[in-house]
C-alpha cells in the first residue's frame, strides 16, 4: 500500500546519495506521490534499484516503489523542484564539483549531518563557500533512523529554513501519514544538533560496553545535549531547539539505538578494538567521526568548553583508555549545572 502525501502534490525530487538514509527518503518522497530520481555512486546500486526494486547493499530488506529511478549521473537531477542532498559532510565539495549549478536552481534539502574538517564549516556554509548554497535551503534533521523510515514506521522530523513560506512547502511536499514534518526557523541550531549528537553516540556507545549503567548513560545524555548547547547558541541557534525533535529527539535515538553507526563505533571501541579496523569494516560512514575534530575547532574560536567531545577526540584519535576519559570526566572542578 502507498502512503500518499497529505497535500496530494505532484512533482520530481531529486536524492543525491543511495546510502541508507538517502534511499530511506526516496521511500518517504514515492510515498508522497512524487517521482524521485535517485543518484547513486556504486553501478551495483543503480542496477538493484532499477531490475530488483531494493537497495540490498545499504538498505536491505526494503522494497522500493517503481516510481523511483536511480542514475549515476549527477546531472540527471537538473530541473528538480526538490533535491534532497545525502552525501557525507567530508564529501560535499568532491561530490558536487561541476555540479554546484543543479543544486543551487532547485529547493535543497539538505539531510546531511556534520562539520566539514579543516574549515569547520556547517553544510549550509560549505555549500556557500563552493556556490552551491540555493537561497531555498531547508535542513531537515530528527530522530529517523533508515531501518525504522524504510519499514514506514511513524517518524517525526523538523525542517528548518530562513524562509518559513520555503520550510513550509517542504513540509507539505514530503509529509506523508508515517513521516511527519514540523518547522523551524533555526538553521544553525538544527545543523548543530545532527552534527554534534554523533560525537556523543559514539560516547554513548563506550559507556554501553564499559560499564553498562543507567546513570552513566543518563549523565552522559543530559550533559551531552548541555555541550551540544554551548556551542550551539554561541553560534547562533536557539535554546529551544536543543530541547526538540532535532536535539534532544535525535539525540536519545542515536545514543540507544542499534541502528546507531556512531554508537556501533563507541561500543566496538569499548570493546578494545582500534578506530582504522573499525572504520575498514564499515559499508556506511559514522559522521560522528570526522566531526569530533572540527567540532573541537570549532568550539575553541568562539571560547565554548567542550569536555565530552575533547575525551572522545582523544579516545579516537589518541588512544585514551576509556575508563581513564570517564574518570577523568567524573573529577573535573565542581560547577553549578
Amino acid at each position: 500500500m502507498v502512503r500518499q502525501g497529505v497535500k496530494g502534490l505532484t512533482m520530481t525530487i531529486g536524492v543525491l546519495g543511495a546510502g541508507a538514509w538517502g534511499t530511506a527518503l526516496s521511500l518517504v518522497a514515492a510515498d508522497a506521490g512524487h517521482s524521485v530520481t535517485l543518484w547513486a555512486r556504486e553501478a551495483d546500486v543503480v542496477v538493484d534499484v532499477n531490475t530488483h526494486h531494493r537497495n540490498q547493499l545499504y538498505l536491505p530488506g526494503v522494497a522500493l516503489p517503481h516510481s523511483i529511478k536511480a542514475v549515476d549521473d549527477l546531472r540527471a537531477l537538473a530541473n528538480s523542484d526538490i533535491i534532497i542532498l545525502s552525501v557525507p559532510t567530508q564529501h560535499i565539495r568532491s561530490t558536487l564539483q561541476g555540479a554546484t549549478d543543479i543544486v543551487a536552481a532547485s529547493i535543497l534539502v539538505d539531510v546531511s549531518k556534520g562539520i566539514e574538517r579543516g574549515t569547520h564549516l556547517r553544510v549550509s556554509e560549505i555549500l556557500d563557500d563552493i556556490g552551491a548554497k540555493s537561497k531555498a535551503y531547508v535542513v531537515l534533521s530528527g530522530p529517523s533512523h533508515a531501518e525504522e523510515v524504510g519499514r514506514r514506521l511513524p517518524t517525526a522530523v523538523v525542517a528548518a529554513s530562513s524562509d518559513a513560506t520555503v520550510s513550509e512547502y517542504v513540509q507539505k511536499a514530503l509529509s506523508t501519514d508515517t513521516f511527519r514534518i514540523y518547522t523551524s526557523d533555526d538553521v544553525i541550531g538544527v545543523e548543530i544538533c545532527g552534527a554534534l549528537k554523533n560525537v556523543i553516540a559514539i560516547a554513548a556507545g563506550i559507556i554501553d560496553t564499559m560499564v553498562e549503567s543507567d546513570n552513566t548513560k543518563a549523565a552522559l545524555l543530559t550533559r551531552g545535549l548541555a555541550e551540544m548547547m554551548r556551542l550551539g547558541v554561541a553560534l547562533g541557534g536557539q535554546p529551544a531547539t536543543f530541547a526538540g525533535l532535532a536535539g534532544l529527539g535525535d539525540l536519545f535515538v542515536t545514543c540507544t539505538s542499534r541502528h546507531s553507526r556512531n554508537r556501533s563505533v563507541g561500543e566496538q571501541l569499548g570493546r578494545g578494538r582500534t578506530l582504522s579496523d573499525i572504520l575498514d569494516d564499515m559499508t556506511a560512514v559514522a559522521e560522528g567521526v570526522p566531526t569530533t575534530t572540527a567540532a573541537l575547532e570549532l568550539a575553541s574560536t568562539v571560547g565554548v568548553d567542550m569536555p565530552i567531545t575533547a575525551k572522545v577526540a582523544s579516545i579516537l584519535f589518541e588512544g585514551e583508555d576509556p575508563a581513564t576519559a570517564l574518570r577523568d570526566l567524573m573529577i573535573r572542578p565542581y560547577r553549578a549545572e
